[in-house]
């Protein structure tokens, strides 16, 4: 079989583009490895550093407890040194807060599981039942999820208006 110049001419041609196509698929594919890489090196250097400005903020509160606790060696005073701690938990508190941190403090509303851990119910004839009576244990959420819900007391009828409940509801059901 021949192949006539123009034809030799085509194929040469489609050969050059093929390869050329080639190239830049092969160029391609390491400028995408090359930034995936850079990308995975970005999010691994993003979370080790993630915590980087909390943690420098916890350390306001480190020294603050170090200088507490010299403080507490060279004095007998336990005003003073309740007064420190306290102070050094406000600015704590604050640094969570800033952080997103929010206390779930339940008492008096409604019972919600998705909040609060019942670990102790309790008869009680002031409040509607499943009312949060007691926080035993503070809850916290951050930014809207919760870390840890807050243990509390919940409140449960009384045995014996319970029992006249369904007294009631008996003598209604045969009139």
């Amino acid at each position: 079989m021949k192949i006539n110049e123009e034809e030799l001419s085509a194929l040469k041609e489609s050969a050059a583009k093929a390869e050329e196509c080639a190239e830049k698929m092969l160029r391609m594919q390491a400028d995408f490895e090359n930034r995936k890489k850079r990308q995975d090196k970005e999010k691994l250097d993003f979370q080790k550093f993630a915590n980087e400005g909390m943690i420098t903020e916890l350390l306001r509160v480190m020294d603050d407890f170090e200088r507490a606790i010299d403080s507490a060696k060279n004095t007998n005073d336990t005003k003073v040194l309740l007064q420190g701690i306290e102070m050094v938990r406000r600015d704590f508190e604050d640094i969570l807060k800033e952080s997103g941190l929010k206390v779930i403090d339940p008492a008096g509303q409604p019972f919600d599981p998705e909040r609060h851990e019942a670990v102790e119910h309790a008869e009680d004839v002031v409040h509607p039942e499943n009312t949060v009576l007691e926080v035993l244990r503070k809850g916290y959420e951050l930014n809207g999820k919760v870390l840890r819900p807050a243990a509390v007391k919940v409140s449960n009828k009384k045995e014996e208006e319970t029992k006249e409940e369904a007294k009631e509801e008996k003598s209604e059901e045969e009139k």
